[in-house]
């Protein structure tokens, strides 16, 4: 039963063209806690993760298996992955983690992980701030480790690869990227194994028409739309457009974070994710289903804010929380 209150619901007008149904990647927990100076006690992340269940998102992006010095904050990764096993198991709620290297699968995979995702730059520059490698290092370095999880599935139990491409549409060092970079880059994910493509417009300046672009260009090259899904910042307030344009061209997967959290350790121009709330406004006007609780969700995200100690930066959780900002 929806918890939403009258007048918390957009007026719903669909439009010819748009899909159905879009599944949220909700990356909150991970990508929007990861550059939290404060650390977020391991029982408080396993109840945000719980609540975005319940506010009816099935993909939940749980945490990341990289080495504690580069992200604190994900430390415990060991301590917090068994909380949620209920979650996959009886509830079927999908908790992908980041794997860095070989060891970061190794250590996600003995606890059970079954989605897994690598995390590889469209750019030479922000390869080398972020995995100090050059690209076609960084892919090198994740061919195995996706060939390892490939190995890992089994007739009953498979295991979903998904490939975050970052600096897809900009660069802060380099600026405007070539569309045939990205191109290239995707191709050699796909090429090494990935179940999927997440595109980063990791410093928010993307529009809509470079969207339209780069996803007529990874067609022409035989990479189908629905492996793709899109990940945008809100730097310059361009995140709903761009969603909107890939939603036309087609594309059924969006990434984004509850409550607007999150950035990029390695990029300081980059502002928050989409925040969920805003993205599940757009699409429920639209008719577009999400089987997400808009009423539960924000509540989430406003619960979430008062651990951080800040108010939320969703538009649509400032609306619908009726709290002064």
């Amino acid at each position: 039963m929806s918890t939403e209150a009258p007048g918390a619901l957009p007026m719903v007008v669909p439009t010819q063209g748009l899909p159905p149904r879009v599944r949220i990647h909700e990356v909150g927990a991970r990508d929007g806690l990861q550059n939290e100076k404060a650390t977020v006690p391991t029982d408080i992340k396993a109840e945000f993760i719980r609540r975005l269940a319940d506010a009816g998102l099935t993909t939940i992006e749980a945490t990341s298996f990289v080495h504690p010095k580069w992200v604190p904050q994900l430390a415990d990764a060991e301590q917090l992955f068994p909380l949620l096993d209920d979650l996959a198991k009886t509830r079927g709620v999908h908790l992908p983690v980041l794997v860095p290297n070989a060891r970061g699968l190794d250590r996600a995979l003995a606890l059970g992980a079954r989605r897994v995702a690598v995390f590889a730059s469209a750019t030479e520059s922000f390869a080398k701030a972020n995995l100090n490698r050059t690209v076609d290092e960084a892919l090198a370095m994740f061919e195995p480790v996706v060939a390892r999880a490939k190995e890992a599935e089994n007739a009953h139990d498979q295991v979903h690869v998904r490939g975050y491409l970052s600096m897809c549409f900009g660069d802060p060092w380099e600026g405007a990227v070539p569309i045939a970079q990205v191109v290239r880059v995707c191709g050699a994910l796909l090429d090494m194994g990935c179940d999927e493509l997440s595109l980063g417009d990791t410093i928010g300046v993307a529009t809509p028409g470079h969207v339209l672009e780069l996803l007529a260009a990874l067609n022409e090259q035989g990479v189908p739309t629905h492996r793709v899904g899109v990940h945008f910042h809100d730097t310059y307030g361009q995140a709903l457009a761009n969603t909107l344009a890939a939603l036309q061209h087609g594309v059924t997967t969006v990434d984004a974070s509850a409550g607007g959290l999150g950035g990029c350790p390695y990029a300081k121009s980059a502002t928050g994710n989409l925040a969920t709330e805003d993205l599940v406004w757009m699409l429920h006007g639209l008719g577009i289903e999400t089987g997400v609780d808009l009423g539960r969700l924000t509540a989430t995200s406003a619960w979430m804010a008062d651990q951080l100690g800040r108010p939320s930066p969703s538009r649509t959780v400032r609306a619908l929380s009726h709290k002064e900002q």
